[in-house]
Order: structure tokens, then sequence, then C-alpha cells
């Protein structure tokens, strides 16, 4: 068993960790504290990755950055060993050379941890439909006029008579 820290670079961009709304920047570090431990069939990894996600609110679009941090536990298996001959080369990652790459793991615990529509805060009220303004800078009265389009022609004619009357 081993216990291994590490700071690594995000990917670049064709490669980010991320969803649109909120990604691992390319080049931020990724934290990783992990535990490597030789099993019969593999090397067992177990531990856990940090890094910051920077994306845009999902209700007022403002940028937001959040620290995450998630679990990993992954099997790689040993060439040649039963678990190799049992599984797809996709199913599960191998050692290859005395080697583990986690990057692929760590993209997968990251992605499965985004949040699917990121807020700045639980209570965002958004931005205004009518004029696109953040709601939050708003007043509390804040409104617009809404008439029925059916009700139109009549406020256009209110409005000739008042210029006319003038």
């Amino acid at each position: 068993m081993r216990q291994y820290t590490r700071s690594i670079p995000a990917p670049p961009e064709p490669e980010r960790f991320g969803a649109e709304t909120i990604v691992v920047p390319p080049g931020r570090p990724i934290e990783l504290d992990v535990r490597l431990e030789a099993v019969t069939e593999g090397v067992y990894v177990s531990g856990t990755a940090r890094t910051e996600l920077v994306g845009e609110c999902a209700r007022c679009l403002d940028e937001i950055t959040e620290d995450v941090e998630v679990r990993i536990g992954e099997l790689f298996a040993y060439p040649d060993s039963v678990t190799d001959e049992t599984t797809d080369s996709d199913e599960l990652p191998r050692v290859v050379d005395d080697r583990v790459d986690l990057e692929q793991t760590v993209r997968d615990a990251l992605v499965v941890d985004l949040p699917m529509a990121p807020l700045c805060r639980d209570d965002c009220p958004g931005l205004c439909p009518e004029c696109g303004e953040r709601r939050a800078d708003l007043p509390a009265d804040h409104g617009h006029e809404t008439l029925d389009p059916r009700w139109a022609a009549l406020r256009e004619r209110s409005s000739l008579n008042d210029a006319v009357a003038d």
C-alpha cells in the first residue's frame, strides 16, 4: 500500500473536465490524495480529488466559482489476471507498465458530481423575463405593464384621441 498526494493541472480545452455550464478550467490544479493498494486482481485506488469549478449561474448568468471534493474508488486490473481476461477494456482500467492512469477516473468522479443547473445561491431570483435585468438588483415593486394584444388597437385609438385633443 502506498499513499500519494499530488497536484496535477486540468487537461486542455478539448478534453476539459465538466459540462457546458460549469467546468474545471484548463490548467487549474486538481489536488489528489490517493491510496494505492495491491490486491489479488490489480491495484485498488481510493481517495479524493479536490479542485475549483468555474461556471455561470443557471438563473442570473453571473459567474460563479465553487470548490468541489469527490471520492475516488477504482480497481485497475493487472495484465493477464482473471479480471483482465473477463472484462472488456472499456469496463475497467488496466495497470500498464506498472502505472495507473487516473485521468478518466478523476474525470468520471468530477462529472458525476457536477450540478446540472449551478446557482450562485439557492434563492437566486434570476433575470426579469421582460427586461433581462437581474431581479436581485431591481426594486421590490419592479414590474412591466402587460397589455393583452387584443386591446392594443383600442390603446392606439386612445393615444390618437389624446394627441388630437392637444
